[in-house]
C-alpha cells in the first residue's frame, strides 16, 4: 500500500507503563471470517507480516487523541494504540470504528468504561441521571465544583461523565478565566479550590481536556492554580521559573513554528507532572496514565520532526565543531544534543537506530573527540553523557571509528585515550565522571558485544588496537604510583602503612581501585593480550605493592587482581608467579593482619583455599617450600594444613614413581646388555640407537667406532666360577671425575614430576662412579643383590660420549 493516509505504528502499553513499539505498517477494516466482525488490520510495511488484527467490538471504549492516535483497551491490562502519520488517516478509521458502534465520530471517546460491579445499577438509573450537571461557573461556586470534581474519582464511570460534561460549553476556559479573578482579587480561598479542581481535572486523566489545559494560552494558568496548594503557607513559584529562570535556547533558529511550540508544550507539561504534581500513591498510579503517553508522544514527535530536518543538524555539526565557534555557543550545542539524545530514549529500538545512523553519519563521534578534551566541565560532561547514549547503543559503531583513528592523528588525540584521560584527570571528589567512564570502557572492550556475525574480525581487531595504543595509557597512575615491594616496604614509617611513592590519599586510592577493577575484567575477558602485558610489565609486582596500602578497599581490589589471575589455573601465570615470589607480599599482609577477623583476611584465606581445592601443584610446592614455617601456626582455619596435606600427597606420588621408574630401567638396562659395544677402557657405547633420537651422540659413536675398528682392539670378558660372565670398569681419577665417562641420567631424573621430559638432564653434582660388575645373563640368585645396590644407587645408563 502505498497511501500514507493508512500509514500507522502499532503500540502497547507495557508493565512499566511505558509504550512499545511494536512496528509500523498500513491499517484496514475488513470483514473477518475468524472473528465474525468488522476487524482492524494492520499489515508491516516491510514484509507485509500481520502486526495487529483487532476485531471492533461493540462495547470497547475507543479514544481518539491529539487527532492522530486511537487508544483502547482489549484485555484487562493489555491497551493498545495507533498512530497516524496524517490526521485524515486517523479520520477516516475513527468513522468505522464510530460506525461499527453506532457512535458519532465527533466524539472522542466511542464508550463509557464501566465497571461490573456498578453496571446493574448504571442500568436502572433513569436517562437523565446518565449527565453529570456542572454548578455555573461562578466564583461563589467554586467550592461546590471541587467536591463535585474531587467525589468522582473514586467512579469509573462519573469520571467519564464528569468528563464529557467539562468539555461541553468551554467549562474549563471559564474556571481558568476565574483563576485570573481570584489573583487579582487575593482570594485565597478561591485559589484553594481552583488547586483542588485542576488537580482533579488531571486526575480524569482524558486526553480531550488535556489538549485544552495544555494549550498555549491556557497552560500558564493550569500552571498557576497549581502553585496555591492548601497545605503549603505561601504559595510556589512556579510561573516565574517557568518564564524567567527557564530560558529557551535556540543554538540554531527552529522556523516550524509547530515544532517550536510542541517542544514548550512538552518541556512545561513535564515540568507539571514532574515537580508540581505530587508523587501519586498505590491508588492514583494509573490516574496520570494518560498525561504521561501525552508527553511520550509529543518526544516521539519532535525527535521525528528534527531528525527530518537535515538543513538544521547539519548546521549544528557544522559549528559545533567550527574552531571559530566561542566557548558558550559551543556549551549551548552540546547541551541541545544532550537533550535531543535524552528524548530518543522514549524512542522504540528500530526509531532509535535510524535516529543514531543519523547522528554517526553527520559526523558526531569527531565531534564529542574535539569537545571532550575542552577545559569547560560543563561541556566535558555534557559530551560525556552523549558519548554514553552512543555507547549503549552501539558499541561495535563506536569501536569502528576509533579503530580507523591511528591512520589519521596522533595517539595522544585518540577518542579512547581521551576518554581514558578524562577519567583519570576527574576533579570530582568522588569520582562520579570516573565512574561513568569506566564503564563505558568496560562496555567497548567486554568481548561479549564483540560476536556479531557481520564482523568476525572484530575481537581480535579491537583488542589489539587496545592493547597497542591505549593500555599503557590506562595503567599510567598505576606505574607511577607503584614501586617494587623492597623499595616500598622501606619507606613505610613503623607499623603505619604510609608510603610516599604509593600515594594514599582517598581520591587518588579511588581512582586506582576504579583502573584495578578494569584490568581484572580484562583478565578475565582477554586471555591473551592481558597475559602478553602483565608479563612484559610485570604488573602483578606493581599491583602488589598496593596490598600496604592504608585504604583496605585498595588493598582488596589488588588481592581480587591477583585472584583472577590465579584463577585462570594457566601455567604461565603460575611460573611467573613462582619465578617473582609474589606470594610474599600476601603473606606479610595476612600476617601483619593477625588475629583480627575481617574481610582482608576472609578473602586471602580463600585465595589459599582456592589453590587447595583446584590442587594447583606448582603453587602449592612453592608456597609450603618457601613460606610453610610462616604459616604453620595459622590453626583457626585448615587450609595451611590442607595445603601441607596436599605438597605431602604430591611427594609420596612422586617417590612411588620414582621407584616405578627405576625398576623400568634396571629392566631396559638388562635387557640391552648384549647389545654394548665397549671401547678399550672398558667404557660402553650404546649400539643401534637411532640417529634422529640422539644426533649429537650418534656422530661421536660413528667417529668413535671408526677408531676402534682401525686399532681392531677387543676386550674380552672372563668367566666366573658360576659360569656367568662379568666385565669389570676400571677409571682412572680423570674418569671418575666425568672426564672420559658421563652417566646417562635414569628415566627419573630425566622426567620432571608430573612425567614429561625435562628440559636439562644434567644432575647437580658429578657422580663417581664405582667399579661394578654386569651379569651378562640374569640369574635369580643375583635378585637380591641388584635390589641392594639399586637402593643405594640408582642405575644409570651412560650417556654417550661427548
Amino acid at each position: 500500500m502505498s497511501d500514507t493516509r493508512r500509514r500507522v505504528k502499532v503500540y502497547t502499553l507495557n508493565e512499566d507503563r511505558q509504550w512499545d513499539d511494536r512496528g509500523t505498517g498500513h491499517v484496514s477494516s475488513t470483514f473477518v471470517e475468524r472473528l465474525k466482525g468488522i476487524s482492524l488490520l494492520v499489515r508491516a510495511e516491510s514484509d507485509g507480516s500481520l502486526l495487529l488484527e483487532s476485531k471492533i467490538s461493540p462495547n470497547t471504549a475507543y479514544q481518539k487523541q491529539q487527532d492522530t492516535l486511537i487508544v483502547w483497551s482489549e484485555a484487562e491490562n493489555y491497551d493498545l494504540a495507533l498512530s497516524f502519520q496524517e490526521k485524515a488517516g486517523c479520520d477516516e478509521i475513527w468513522e468505522k470504528i464510530c460506525q461499527v458502534q453506532g457512535k458519532d465520530p465527533a466524539l472522542e471517546i466511542t464508550q463509557d468504561p464501566i465497571d461490573e460491579s456498578e453496571e446493574e445499577r448504571f442500568e436502572e438509573m433513569p436517562e437523565t441521571s446518565h449527565l453529570v450537571e456542572l454548578p455555573p461557573c461562578e466564583l461563589a461556586r467554586l467550592e461546590e465544583i471541587a467536591d463535585l470534581v474531587t467525589s468522582v474519582l473514586s467512579s469509573p464511570i462519573r469520571r467519564e461523565k464528569l468528563a464529557l460534561a467539562l468539555m461541553s460549553e468551554g467549562y474549563m476556559k471559564k474556571l481558568l478565566q476565574l483563576f485570573q479573578v481570584c489573583e487579582d482579587l487575593d482570594n485565597r480561598e478561591g485559589l484553594h479550590h481552583l488547586y483542588e479542581i485542576i488537580r482533579g481535572v488531571l486526575f480524569l486523566n482524558k486526553a480531550a481536556l488535556f489538549e485544552v489545559m495544555f494549550s498555549d494560552d491556557c497552560i500558564m494558568d493550569v500552571v498557576g492554580c497549581l502553585e496555591f496548594d492548601p497545605s503549603l503557607v505561601q504559595p510556589k513559584k512556579h510561573r516565574e521559573f517557568l518564564t524567567k529562570t527557564a530560558k529557551f535556547k535556540e543554538v540554531i533558529p527552529i522556523t516550524d513554528s509547530e515544532l517550536r511550540q510542541k517542544i514548550h508544550q512538552t518541556y512545561r507539561v513535564q515540568y507539571i507532572q514532574d515537580i508540581i504534581l505530587p508523587t501519586p500513591s498505590v491508588f492514583e498510579e494509573n490516574f496520570l496514565s494518560t498525561l504521561t503517553s501525552f508527553i511520550f508522544f509529543n518526544k516521539v514527535e519532535i525527535v521525528s520532526m528534527l531528525q527530518e530536518d537535515e538543513k538544521f543538524l547539519t548546521e549544528v555539526f557544522a559549528q559545533l565543531t567550527d574552531e571559530a565557534t566561542d566557548d558558550g555557543k559551543r556549551r549551548e550545542l552540546v547541551n541541545f544534543f544532550k537533550e535531543f539524545c535524552a528524548f530518543s530514549q522514549t524512542l522504540q529500538p528500530q526509531n532509535r537506530d535510524a535516529f543514531f545512523k543519523t547522528l554517526a553519519n553527520l559526523g558526531i563521534l569527531p565531534a564529542l573527540e574535539i569537545v571532550m578534551g575542552m577545559d569547560d566541565l560543563q561541556v566535558r560532561a555534557a559530551a560525556t553523557d552523549i558519548f554514553s547514549y552512543l555507547v549503549e547503543f552501539s558499541p561495535s559503531m563506536v569501536r569502528e571509528f576509533v579503530m580507523q583513528e591511528p591512520q589519521q592523528t596522533d595517539d595522544d588525540v585518540l577518542l579512547i585515550n581521551v576518554v581514558i584521560k578524562q577519567m583519570i584527570c576527574d576533579s570530582d571528589p568522588e569520582l562520579g565522571g570516573a565512574v561513568q567512564l569506566m564503564g563505558l570502557l568496560r562496555t567497548l572492550i567486554d568481548p561479549e558485544n564483540m560476536l556479531a556475525p557481520t564482523n568476525k574480525t572484530e575481537k581480535t581487531e579491537f583488542l589489539s588496537f587496545f592493547y597497542k595504543y591505549c593500555m599503557q595509557v590506562l595503567t599510567v597512575p598505576l606505574l607511577a604510583s607503584t614501586v617494587d615491594e623492597k623499595n616500598c616496604k622501606d619507606l613505610q614509617e613503623g607499623s603505619t602503612k604510609i608510603n610516599p611513592v604509593c600515594p594514599d590519599n582517598f581520591q587518588t586510592a579511588q581512582l586506582l581501585a576504579l583502573i584495578l577493577e578494569l584490568l581484572t575484567f580484562c583478565v578475565e575477558h582477554h586471555t591473551y593480550h592481558i597475559k602478553t602485558y602483565i608479563m612484559n610489565k610485570d604488573l602483578l609486582r606493581r599491583v602488589l605493592v598496593l596490598m600496604n596500602s592504608k585504604h583496605t578497599f585498595l588493598a582488596l581490589c589488588a588481592l581480587r587482581f591477583m585472584r583472577r589471575v590465579i584463577g585462570q589455573k594457566d601455567e604461565y601465570y603460575n611460573r611467573y608467579i613462582v619465578k617473582g615470589n609474589l606470594f610474599e607480599p600476601v603473606i606479610n599482609t595476612l600476617l601483619d593482619n593477625g588475629t583480627r577477623y575481617n574481610l582482608l583476611n576472609s578473602a586471602i584465606i580463600e585465595l589459599f583455599e582456592f589453590i587447595k581445592v583446584e590442587d594447583i601443584k606448582s603453587l602449592i610446592a612453592h608456597i609450603i617450600d618457601n613460606y610453610y614455617k610462616a604459616l604453620e601456626s595459622i590453626e583457626y582455619v585448615q587450609t595451611f594444613k590442607g595445603l601441607k596435606g596436599r605438597y605431602e600427597q604430591e611427594k609420596d606420588r612422586q617417590t612411588l614413581r620414582l621407584n616405578r621408574y627405576r625398576r623400568d630401567a634396571r629392566t631396559l638396562d638388562e635387557d640391552e646388555d648384549e647389545e654394548m659395544w665397549f671401547n678399550e677402557d672398558g667404557e660402553a657405547i650404546e649400539k643401534s640407537r637411532p640417529e634422529e633420537e640422539f644426533p649429537e651422540s650418534y656422530g661421536k659413536y660413528m667417529e668413535a667406532k671408526k677408531v676402534k675398528e682401525s686399532d681392531n682392539k677387543e676386550n674380552f670378558p672372563k668367566r666366573t666360577p658360576t659360569g656367568s660372565f662379568k666385565f669389570t670398569f676400571s677409571h682412572s681419577a680423570g674418569a671418575a671425575n666425568g672426564a672420559n665417562c658421563k652417566p646417562a641420567t635414569s628415566p627419573t631424573s630425566a622426567a620432571s614430576p608430573n612425567g614429561s621430559p625435562a628440559k636439562s638432564a644434567t644432575p647437580p653434582a658429578t657422580p663417581v662412579v664405582k667399579t661394578a660388575m654386569v651379569g651378562l645373563v640374569d640369574y635369580p640368585d643375583d635378585e637380591d643383590e641388584e635390589d641392594e645396590d639399586e637402593e643405594q644407587s640408582p642405575r644409570k645408563r651412560p650417556r654417550l660420549g661427548s
